[in-house]
Formats: structure tokens, C-alpha cells, sequence
């Protein structure tokens, strides 16, 4: 018997979808939300910076689309719950996470402080791992979900300065993997996006300095940098339909950086 072809055009559709959105006050979360809400899913838009989730969940709301804003600290065990318990509350289920915190101390090793190898710790793996575990345990219940952290190009190459970040980052990878094979079970697929060199508020002291941006940009293949806009496609893909056979991987969307890391035109 030949399985029912697909209406093809319906697989990124999130009509009646509940996304959460952590770190959606800026940057690539404020992408994501905005671009989360265009395809039909309800966005609850939560950051510690309470003005900037409401910003977003203004700008969807122009658009026409659905959204609230919420304040949460992904360095707290009881924010990170209370968040996602107010929006089951309020909408009867958490459908999609992306999770967003991030710090980047830009320190070399020996300089570090153990206070802010902590910060950057507990904020961009721990916060990670406290808001994939609350989703989780909806997403189970629910027997369906799809979980998006975000990883880095600095999760697999680095440069001085960026280890403990990177080692963050090189983590949740790790951590998309496990936690794929610990919920596939239960039909919660989990996946994370590595972004290359995107212009947001914290890139904002490379892109500052001329000279630092020209560098970075001329080192993916694309020779630019990228606005957060353009991670709302793998965003979308991952949250929807369209990626229902995806699980425990690292999409990069990096400009090419990672394929031609280290380039060089030979004179041949």
C-alpha cells in the first residue's frame, strides 16, 4: 500500500503550536520568536530583560501574530520552572524550546577568575541544561516536542580568549545528543543550531572594532557577517514538520566558516 503523500506545502506550518522562546529580548532569540510567530505558533517571548520580551511580543503583534512576554532567569532553577508551568497554565502545552542564554567572557585561561568561569558556566550550559530539563518533562507528558539549543562554531574550533566559552558551547552539543537518544521515546525530538558570526549585542565589541569585524567576516566563505534574521529558517525547520526526522544534531549556519576554518588561496 503507497503511504499518503504530504501536503508539502503545510510542513513548516506551527498553527497551534506553543513556543517558548528563552533570550528572546535580542538578537537571534527576537529572530527566532519573530519568525516562530509568522508561521502560526503562539510565542511566549521570556528574558531576563523584561522590556526587551515585550518589545518582541510587540513587534509580532504588528505582524498579526500571537505573543506574550514573560521575565525568566535561566541561572534559576525555580524561574526556569515557573516559566514553563505559567505556560502550560496558560496554554496547555510547550510545543517548541528554543533556548538562547549566553555570556561570553573574553578572557584567556590564565586570566580567568573562578567567579567568571562560573558565570559563564552557569548561565550558558547550566541555564541550557535547566530549561531543557523543564521542557523535557512537558514534552514527555505531552509524548511530543521539539527542544532547539544553541551551540557555536566555538563548540568545535576556538581562539585565544574563548575557551570557556567554547567549552560551553562544545557541551551543549554534546548534551543535544544525549538528550535525542534519552526523549526520542517519547516523540521529543532535540536538536541544536551552531551560528557563526551574527550580528547581535553580543558581538557587538568585535563589530565596534573595524579591523576585528573585516576579519572575521573575510574568514567565512561567505565573506560577511550574518543578521539574526537568517537563523530563522533552521529555527523553523527544526520547530516544525519539516524536520520530524531530525534529532541529535548541530545544524551550523555559519557562512562557511567551519568548511574553509583556516583558509588559504594556494597559487594554483
Amino acid at each position: 500500500m503507497t503511504a499518503a503523500i504530504p501536503d508539502y506545502r503545510n510542513v513548516f506550518d506551527l498553527a497551534g503550536r506553543v513556543a517558548l522562546v528563552v533570550g528572546g529580548g535580542s538578537g537571534i532569540g527576537r529572530a527566532g520568536a519573530l519568525g516562530l510567530a509568522a508561521f502560526g505558533a503562539t510565542a511566549v517571548v521570556a528574558d531576563v530583560n523584561r522590556e526587551g520580551a515585550e518589545e518582541t511580543a510587540r513587534l509580532i503583534a504588528a505582524r498579526g501574530g500571537r505573543a506574550e512576554a514573560r521575565t525568566a532567569d535561566a541561572r534559576s532553577t525555580a524561574s526556569v520552572d515557573a516559566l514553563v508551568a505559567d505556560t502550560v497554565a496558560a496554554h496547555g502545552a510547550v510545543d517548541v524550546l528554543l533556548a538562547m542564554p549566553a555570556l561570553n567572557i573574553r578572557k584567556r585561561l590564565a586570566e580567568y577568575s573562578d567567579e567568571e568561569f562560573d558565570r559563564v558556566i552557569d548561565l550558558n550550559l547550566k541555564g541550557t541544561f535547566r530549561l531543557a530539563r523543564a521542557a523535557a518533562r512537558q514534552m514527555m507528558k505531552q509524548r511530543q516536542g521539539s527542544i532547539i539549543l544553541m551551540s557555536s562554531i566555538r563548540g568545535t574550533s576556538v581562539e585565544p580568549g574563548q575557551s570557556i566559552y567554547g567549552s560551553t558551547k562544545a557541551g551543549i552539543s554534546l548534551m543535544t545528543k544525549g538528550l535525542a537518544s534519552e526523549l526520542a521515546q517519547y516523540g521529543v525530538r532535540v536538536n541544536a543550531i551552531a551560528p557563526g558570526i551574527i550580528a547581535t549585542p553580543l558581538t557587538k565589541p568585535i563589530r565596534d572594532n573595524p579591523e576585528w569585524s573585516r576579519v572575521y567576516a573575510a574568514r567565512a566563505a561567505i565573506q560577511r557577517w550574518a543578521e539574526p534574521a537568517e537563523l530563522v529558517g533552521p529555527i523553523v525547520l527544526l520547530a516544525s514538520e519539516a524536520g520530524s526526522y531530525m534529532t541529535g544534531t548541530t545544524v551550523f549556519v555559519d557562512g562557511g566558516w567551519s568548511a574553509i576554518d583556516g583558509r588559504y588561496e594556494p597559487p594554483v
